[in-house]
């Protein structure tokens, strides 16, 4: 190779490098912003899920109710499904960053946040469903009948209530994990990142404390155990809303790390 051709090679090096990184970079702009968005679109419809769904299932007649408002229930249904797969979604977006720091860790955050999270959702969709047909069948019962579908009921809503609670347990290692890689990798502030991790703790002592609560209390935000639960539900739409506004820190450490 000529003086010169060597010197036009190492001229474009620089560049090709600098070219590279801004493409990478917009990657995990766009990799950032993706993950606030499905922080926000879970939430949201959890929040709708709520408002139909609770003045139906959480009363004493709930299947009077429920035969009452069949749409409420699908469509409060159908928002439990579209609050989990996003969510779900989150730790598989962030796989190929986090696994360049701690495989096992990633992997356990999809295990944990992804598929078991995503799991326990399926599951408290079917009880709900399963609902519907029963409580038309309760409304139209004989006493004696009604007696054994109000029964059977009781079994469905009994295992929605532990459900959310494994959720919850799930729910909060997932977000310990993710919250521990996104300390290490400074990709966000280190007091956001930090704040998740703790309040994941938090959250976690939440389901236990319920469950061996023998008021047998709704796992809520505000009721009693509850309370455990705001830091971290607080802290998830500040980091949303700041991986949508300012993306993520460091970006350039993490290139590196991948190159």
């Amino acid at each position: 190779m000529s003086i010169r051709g060597s010197l036009q090679t190492t001229e474009k090096a620089p560049m090709m490098r600098q070219a590279s990184s801004r493409s990478k970079g917009n990657t995990y702009r766009k990799t950032a912003v993706t993950v606030g968005i499905l922080f926000i679109i879970g939430t949201v419809a959890g929040i709708f899920s709520g408002v139909l769904t609770a003045p139906v299932l959480d009363v004493p007649n709930y299947m009077d109710e429920v035969a009452a408002n069949e749409a409420r229930v699908v469509w409060g249904a159908l928002m439990v499904l579209v609050m989990g797969f996003p969510l779900a979604m989150i730790p598989v977006v962030m796989f190929p960053i986090f696994r360049k720091y701690n495989e096992p860790l990633a992997l356990g955050a999809v295990v944990f946040r992804g598929v078991l999270e995503a799991i326990a959702y399926i599951l408290m969709v079917l009880c709900w469903l399963v609902l519907i047909p029963l409580s038309q069948e309760f409304v139209n019962a004989g006493a004696q009948d009604a007696a054994y579908l109000q029964a059977l009921g009781g079994v469905l809503t009994d295992g929605v209530y532990w459900i959310n609670h494994i959720l919850a347990l799930v729910f909060t290692i997932g977000a310990a994990m993710l919250y521990w890689l996104f300390w290490k990798t400074k990709l966000i502030p280190s007091w956001l990142a930090l704040w998740g991790f703790l309040g994941a703790i938090l959250y976690f002592v939440a389901p236990i404390a319920n469950m061996l609560d023998s008021a047998r209390l709704p796992l809520s935000l505000g009721v009693k155990w509850g309370y455990l639960m705001i830091p971290l539900a607080i802290q998830e739409m500040v980091f949303a809303l700041w991986l949508i506004v300012k993306g993520f820190n460091h970006a350039t450490a993490v290139l590196e790390k991948e190159s």
